[in-house]
């Protein structure tokens, strides 16, 4: 089980632009990734959300401890899950690593 060292959390935004035509089974892998990533060590919490504007658009929010619980990720069967989403998007899933700096200044 993990402290909470929020200096130490990592934070990744994840953006994931589906082909219109396989949006369904985009949609129901990016689910399938929620339960799996839950139950790996150092994951704070990992969600999904659709954009309002444009429904092929999904976006994934999720925190992990530390630097070696994101370094870790994803393992399998995730990186399995990951590999089967790639040829039904529409552009490269976009990763933004960050930190929070809310509550610990720079």
């Amino acid at each position: 089980m993990y402290t909470s060292d929020k200096a130490a959390e990592r934070h990744l935004l994840v953006t994931v632009q589906s082909q219109p035509a396989h949006r369904p089974r985009v949609h129901e892998l990016l689910l399938a990734l929620v339960a799996l990533v839950h139950q790996e060590p150092g994951c704070l919490h990992y969600d999904l959300f659709q954009q309002t504007d444009d429904p092929d658009a999904f976006v994934v929010v999720a925190a992990w401890a530390n630097d070696e619980a994101v370094a870790a990720h994803p393992t399998p069967p995730q990186s399995r899950v990951v590999e089967s989403i790639l040829p039904l998007l529409a552009a490269p899933m976009q990763v933004l690593h960050t930190r929070r700096v809310s509550e610990n200044p720079v």
